[in-house]
């Protein structure tokens, strides 16, 4: 701190003083209020520079979570892995796409590609971002065609840019048939599984993306902790590590 309360104090009252002395010397009375009016507002600024500053947001804790874990979906990896790692992601998030640039391939090569954990996708498309539910019903239609991860990566890779056009853009560049493609868009067949992905979320507690359960299954119930946020890699795999060890 530059100045104690008492010392601001103590040259706000030298001030105002000095500006009562400088109307007695003659100037207008309207003059002098300017002069008082502007050392308050001098005065408020130095005091409010002596406010303790706030404790920067940290994070939400991991919380424990035990959830209805419905079968089917898209996922990496081994079925039997001894871990699951459920991420909730919504397509024109920024912080998903940070994340895929920044997380997933590391975790995928060092965790999904060796075994140790199945990696699977669930729809979070939040109200919002007025093209995230139609993504998510676009990349459900690419699967039908064996090019859902496909899909789903270049539109996570441009979540900027994730509108109608521009997804037509990325399936035509997939080689999609675009007929089919389009036709299943139209039908809207897939919404109720993207409603289920948004339960099962929120059920986890999820409120934002990217958002993540990670733990083991038990019968029907995935229990473990909801992770929130696009974290560096390694706050990822320390959990990971604890997971897998839990397991055996």
């Amino acid at each position: 701190m530059s100045l104690g309360a008492r010392s601001i104090g103590a040259l706000a009252a030298a001030m105002l003083l000095a500006a009562g002395g400088v109307a007695a010397e003659g100037i207008t009375e309207q003059q002098a209020d300017d002069i008082l009016n502007e050392l308050r507002a001098i005065r408020r600024v130095l005091e409010r520079q002596q406010e303790p500053e706030q404790p920067q947001a940290r994070p939400p804790a991991d919380q424990k979570v035990s959830i209805e874990f419905a079968p089917g979906g898209y996922s990496l990896g081994r079925a039997d892995a001894p871990v699951v790692m459920v991420e909730y992601a919504d397509y024109q998030c920024p912080f998903c796409r940070q994340y895929h640039q920044t997380t997933f391939e590391q975790i995928k090569r060092n965790y999904v590609d060796t075994g140790r954990v199945r990696y699977v996708s669930r729809d979070f498309p939040l109200a919002f971002h007025e093209h995230a539910r139609g993504a998510a019903l676009a990349a459900r239609c690419a699967g039908e065609q064996g090019r859902f991860w496909e899909l789903r990566h270049a539109m996570i890779a441009n979540a900027n840019q994730v509108k109608a056009e521009n997804i037509f853009a990325y399936a035509g560049d997939l080689g999609l048939d675009m007929d089919r493609f389009r036709g299943c868009l139209e039908s809207g067949r897939y919404g109720e599984k993207v409603e289920r992905d948004v339960a099962e979320g929120r059920a986890a507690g999820v409120s934002g993306t990217p958002s993540f359960v990670l733990g083991r299954l038990n019968g029907d119930r995935l229990e473990g902790i909801r992770i929130v946020g696009a974290m560096p890699y390694q706050a990822f795999a320390s959990r990971l590590e604890e997971a897998i060890e839990q397991s055996r």
